[in-house]
């Protein structure tokens, strides 16, 4: 029998159906949250907190959603943290000593996974557990051939849910029973994430950021209020003694119309007078806002610096040291979300399709690469030499340090393009041949073929070229040498001098007219040594 991470029996039969859809739970469908920040007090916020603690989370979570939606500041920070959880990507890792099969099994899941459309949306809705404490989706299993794979999944509300009173880290649906009705095995995705330790109710971030939360209202609030009466004088209304009630509310009328629509009327004997326009600032309210900001955004990222609430010392250092903190966050975030995907999600398919599978001890993992890439330049530097000194590097390690994957297969890699060739085209040089002897060549438009070192022909080696190979060569190669090279081109200059650049463009067609006149100065160069040389033979 299946059996799932906690020994619970799992019965495909019923692996298609929803636990939502029952008539148990029926109800929860017809709920609607009660938006408990309207009017929200302080008293009235810590006995919903104390609410939760003892089990009933419907009206925290219900307050989490009202902040969320109505305090931007804070929708802003949780976007940034929740959102930098998308852009990492994923493995799916075989067990340590894995076999060939768990090899190709943790690859086949990998394919699956990669092939959810709507993956990407569930690691979204799953990060919704940062601010709440957990967050669960409601997996929808398809049968496809011999296999079962969920096809999607359907994000619950988490006022849907509570703890079980023996276990206070045990999500339940609620169907109006004390313990609540357990979540059926393979068929929920559970993310709990704990911005603090303690049991689920108190492991949220919306226990933080509530208390800033009421405070900054109050002084939204506040300062609402001194906006709309800042610089307008006081009226002062004055009516005459033995006024009736109705006189005198016909004169409130007056000092209130006036103050709006800048007119009014009042009965004879009656007086209204302008004081002094209101005095104030603005500045303590505000200063309360940015205090809650500031508080929410170390709450949610661990600092100031990167949300626009800084207190004037912003620095590029402090921003930097600030985005590393956001860093740690995300991956601490990643690796709670890597756990629970590989128990909730990877596991499931694993243990229903693969064969490999035989014991829930030994799984594939699905593993967040949230190693950072080195500075390419730095090491491209520092390598070289390190190798020269005689230090041993596995080209593994090197891969790994820089995230640069090994190349599978004949899969084409990058090479360096080879140095150009020293001597130019249509130059005499030197060539030193695979069997060690040297020869005098004219260089057509071609590289020198494998396996020949080529001698430089810069004008300033020159003299040494020509030297190393008069050194080198006995008169007989040389003859040789000269007779293949200069015969066809002196045999034209003995007989039609003019002729003689012709006749060299012709066996060099790739010369263009200054590399011919070059080419055609150092063949008489070389004839005329060469002549020196066998003068008296």
């Amino acid at each position: 029998m299946l059996k799932d991470l906690w020994g619970r029996a799992v019965k495909t039969l019923g692996l298609n159906r929803n636990q939502t859809g029952d008539a148990s739970v029926a109800h929860l469908r017809r709920e609607w949250d009660e938006h408990p920040s309207t009017g929200l007090t302080p008293a009235r916020l810590a006995t919903l907190m104390l609410e939760a603690e003892q089990g009933n989370l419907m009206a925290q979570c219900a307050l989490a959603e009202d902040i969320e939606e109505k305090d931007a500041h804070v929708f802003s920070e949780l976007q940034k943290r929740r959102r930098a959880t998308l852009t990492t990507p994923f493995q799916v890792v075989p067990p340590d000593n894995a076999s060939a099969a768990e090899k190709e099994d943790a690859a086949l899941c990998q394919q699956w996974l990669e092939s959810f459309t709507w993956l990407d949306d569930l690691r979204f809705d799953l990060t919704d557990a940062i601010f709440k404490a957990f967050s669960v989706a409601e997996l929808q299993w398809q049968r496809d051939g011999n296999l079962w794979l969920p096809e999607g999944y359907i994000h619950q509300p988490a006022s849907w849910f509570q703890v079980h009173p023996d276990n206070r880290n045990e999500l339940r649906l609620r169907d109006n029973t004390p313990e609540g009705q357990e979540l059926q095995p393979f068929g929920w995705v559970r993310h709990m994430a704990r911005a603090k330790s303690g049991y689920l109710a108190r492991a949220g971030l919306v226990r933080i950021i509530a208390w800033p939360y009421l405070f900054k209202n109050y002084s939204v609030r506040d300062l609402a209020e001194f906006l709309e009466i800042y610089g307008l004088p006081l009226r002062l209304g004055k009516y005459p003694g033995g006024a009736s009630p109705q006189e005198k509310a016909t004169l409130l009328r007056a000092v209130m119309s006036i103050g709006h629509n800048a007119g009014g009327i009042i009965p004879r004997g009656m007086d209204i007078e302008f004081q002094e326009a209101a005095k104030g600032s603005s500045d303590p309210y505000q200063a309360m806002i940015n205090w809650a900001e500031r508080s929410q955004s170390k709450a949610i990222l661990g600092g100031t610096l990167t949300s626009g609430t800084g207190d004037g010392t912003n620095t590029n250092a402090l921003g930097q040291v600030h985005n590393e903190v956001r860093e740690e966050l995300r991956d601490a975030d990643l690796k709670q979300l890597a756990a629970t995907l590989t128990r909730d999600l990877l596991f499931p398919i694993y243990a229903l399709n693969c064969k490999s599978y035989n014991n829930p001890r030994r799984h594939p993992r699905l593993v967040f690469d949230v190693t950072e890439g080195e500075d390419l330049t730095q090491y491209a530097e520092a390598l070289p030499k390190l190798v020269e000194i005689g230090l041993k590097i596995p080209t593994a390690w090197a891969h790994d340090k820089l995230q640069i994957p090994q190349p599978e297969g004949d899969e084409p890699v990058l090479a360096l393009t080879p140095p150009s060739q020293p001597v130019m085209v249509g130059q005499a040089g030197a060539v030193i041949q695979d069997n060690g002897q040297t020869a005098l060549t004219l260089r057509p438009a071609q590289p020198p073929t494998q396996g020949m070192a080529v001698l430089t022909s810069r004008p300033d080696d020159h003299e040494q070229a020509l030297d190393n190979l008069l050194a080198s060569l006995t008169s007989q190669q040389l003859n040789q040498q000269m007779k293949a090279l200069l015969t066809p081109v002196l045999e034209t200059l003995a007989t039609d001098p003019a002729a003689a650049e012709t006749k060299l463009a012709e066996l060099y067609p790739a010369l263009d007219d200054r590399q011919i006149e070059e080419t055609l100065a150092r063949i008489m160069f070389v004839a005329d040594i060469w002549g020196r040389l066998h003068a008296n033979q």
